[in-house]
């Protein structure tokens, strides 16, 4: 069993909701995953927040376990990458009803974005080619939230560690470094969080980045 998890960003400008969720699902997702749900609201609740509380949705990408919740938010603007609502509404990729849902509001992207001051969209493809992934810069460092860039902390380790290899000049054969982890590694981040991986990584005291 994995978890999903969504992420709260509290700024002066208002709240983001980083991803919402599987949502209420339907008997043949229900009965191939088993979720065990909780939902949407209550999760908020425990924040201190409410539906009508939040100002922006980012979706790392479109699949239902992602968007499952978006219905909930209808007229609250959805920022998503233009190639990845463009695969969705294609179709054979999600649940249909999560996307076009009455009240939709999508603001499209394309590439890179500085969203509000100091809270950035960044391409992160792989898992979809429309994959992003939120950086907030935050008084005491920044913060990624990665989504589905990475199934796990380690395997973003993983990568890390490639990257430190090919700057300290380490001899080849190395793992190829994907360019959208070139681009977050300039961030420095304090702290990368995923959705499906309640292990967080943080930079290696020894290695800094």
């Amino acid at each position: 069993m994995e978890p999903v998890l969504g992420y709260l960003v509290r700024r002066g400008e208002g709240l983001i909701l980083f991803d919402t969720g599987i949502g209420d699902g339907e008997p043949e997702v229900d009965a191939w995953y088993r979720p065990r749900r909780r939902p949407l609201e209550e999760a908020l609740a425990d924040a201190g927040a409410t539906l009508a509380d939040i100002g922006l949705v980012v979706n790392c990408h479109l699949h239902f376990d992602h968007c499952g919740g978006n219905p909930l938010l209808a007229g609250t603007p959805i920022l998503v990458q233009a190639t990845e609502l463009a695969t969705a509404r294609a179709g054979d990729y999600t649940l249909d009803r999560l996307i076009d849902f009455p009240g939709a509001r999508y603001e499209e992207i394309d590439g890179e974005a500085e969203v509000w001051p100091g809270v950035w969209i960044i391409p992160t493809t792989g898992h979809t080619d429309g994959h992003q992934s939120l950086v907030v810069r935050l008084t005491d460092g920044t913060v990624v939230l990665a989504g589905q860039a990475h199934d796990f902390a380690s395997q973003y380790d993983a990568v890390d560690l490639a990257r430190r290899a090919v700057r300290d000049g380490a001899a080849p054969p190395l793992p190829v470094t994907p360019s959208w982890h070139e681009r977050l590694a300039r961030f420095d981040p304090r702290r990368v969080l995923f959705a499906h991986d309640r292990s967080a990584w943080e930079p290696d005291a020894i290695h800094p980045t």
